[in-house]
């Protein structure tokens, strides 16, 4: 009896499973993460009112039970109540806002619509405040749920009609990958559009100078800390020297060098091919190679003259450098030249932080060895192995490129001239540097030989 009892058994939660799972699989499926997810978002100031039309694939609303036929297409008689459920639930808490700093009170959902793919709507702001609030979709449609678009407005009451406006887009959650395109309008007629990948943190609408400059000054400093290859070229270039002059004058070089391309680079001054950023990426990582191996291969009184190299190889890492920071001008607003500025203040702080560590440590650690000449081949050769891989790897890349050889047109000329004007900048501010540099180097020489004509005057004196 107890056999057939476990044989029934076994029977009946078959079939449960058998009738249970597809609804399971299709539920599962519902609710994975969409690989990649584009945000649209208009914000508009409008006296003491702040409206933000987002609109958001369907399918990152998660967690929403919305009424499916078996089929996957959507019951959109009943589909309204969900839609108001969905941005209650993930867009109000998406999109934070601030005025003069201080919270605003979240938003408040005003309308809600179901949109096909389509439907244009959202290509500017007025168009997207009437597509919103335009008659529900037609029921008869057969739409795919993963194929839908939710359109929502969002209103913020209460806010000062002067105040400085800051946005905190926390939307990254709702894909794999999440980008967000933000377009605003202010009260007096100021227009911005901002484009950004994941959580960019608090975006001000109109930043004042001062939070342009603060929040540049820690890009900056975050993007040399957390660029290796950068801050390995560094460690190349101070590792064999010990005097504090031809140190300064090879950070100096590197410095100035690597400003001058990185504001060149921001104001438009370089290819826009899709082959550069990755030319650039391999002769970085050549850079570190090259002065790994002269750290290995010439004496130690030559390494101290480097800055001329230090300088060229310095114009290279600025264009890298511009790269991180062309994302991110779009949060300058008005106050360019100073974003830029404080971006370079950013990355020599750092670059300051390393080397106030690194120095002192290599000091403490040469003086304590019987062959520094030794530890300099074995600490650079670690470095140049790691740089060697990075520039295989960035290479490889490099030439899945094909550059064609067309003839060049008036934009292609154009660009050229701008890189040559930018070569005969750089060739004079490195002729400018070579006079400060060899003073400095020369500073010593004359003091020894003043002392040195100060002894023989004085042995003179003594032997009459």
């Amino acid at each position: 009896m107890s056999r057939l009892l476990r044989s029934v058994f076994a029977s009946a939660l078959a079939v449960a499973l058998a009738l249970l799972l597809p609804p399971l699989a299709r539920r599962a499926q519902a609710h994975e993460i969409p690989e990649r997810v584009t945000v649209v978002a208009f914000v508009q100031q409008e006296g003491r009112t702040v409206q933000a039309l987002v609109r958001v694939p369907l399918e990152s609303m998660r967690d929403v039970a919305f009424p499916l036929r078996g089929d996957g297409t959507l019951v959109l008689g009943g589909v309204t109540p969900y839609l108001q459920e969905a941005a209650q639930l993930w867009l109000v808490p998406g999109l934070s806002l601030r005025a003069n700093g201080a919270s605003v009170a979240p938003a408040r959902v005003g309308a809600v619509r179901l949109s096909l793919p389509s439907e244009r709507g959202f290509d500017d702001l007025a168009s997207a405040l009437a597509h919103v609030q335009r008659p529900p979709v037609d029921t008869t449609v057969q739409l795919v749920w993963t194929q839908a678009l939710l359109d929502v407005l969002l209103v913020f009451d209460d806010v000062p009609a002067d105040a400085r406006l800051t946005l905190e887009p926390t939307l990254a959650h709702l894909g794999v990958r999440t980008t967000t395109v933000v377009r605003t309008q202010l009260a007096d007629g100021t227009e911005r559009a901002f484009r950004f990948e994941g959580d960019p943190g608090r975006v001000a609408l109109d930043p004042t100078w001062w939070q342009a400059a603060s929040s540049f000054v820690r890009l900056g400093v975050d993007h040399i800390l957390g660029g290796i290859d950068h801050l390995l070229f560094v460690c190349c270039l101070v590792i064999p020297v010990r005097r504090w002059r031809p140190l300064l004058a090879i950070v100096s070089a590197f410095t100035v060098a690597h400003s001058l391309t990185l504001v060149a680079a921001a104001l438009g001054v370089r290819p826009d091919a899709l082959w550069f950023p990755p030319l650039v990426e391999t002769l970085i990582a050549a850079s570190i190679v090259y002065m790994a191996a002269e750290n290995v291969l010439r004496p130690a009184e030559v390494l101290e003259r480097r800055w001329p190299m230090a300088f060229a190889f310095g114009l290279v890492h600025g264009f890298g450098f511009s790269f991180a920071l062309g994302e991110s001008l779009q949060f300058a607003g008005a106050h360019l030249v100073t974003s830029l500025a404080a971006f370079n203040v950013g990355v020599e702080l750092g670059q300051i932080a390393v080397l106030a560590v690194v120095t002192p440590l290599l000091a403490w650690v040469f003086a304590r060895v019987t062959r520094p000449t030794a530890l300099v081949a074995v600490l650079s050769l670690l470095v140049g192995h790691t740089a060697w891989h990075w520039m295989m790897e960035r290479g490889g890349e490099l030439l899945a490129y094909e550059v064609s050889l067309a003839a060049p047109d008036a934009t292609t000329w154009l660009v050229i001239l701008r890189l040559v004007l930018l070569l005969l900048v750089a060739t004079a501010v490195a002729w400018g540097l070579s006079g400060v540099f060899g003073r400095w180097s020369g500073g010593p020489r004359r003091e020894s030989l003043a002392a040195r004509s100060a002894l023989r005057g004085a042995t003179r004196s003594d032997a009459g």
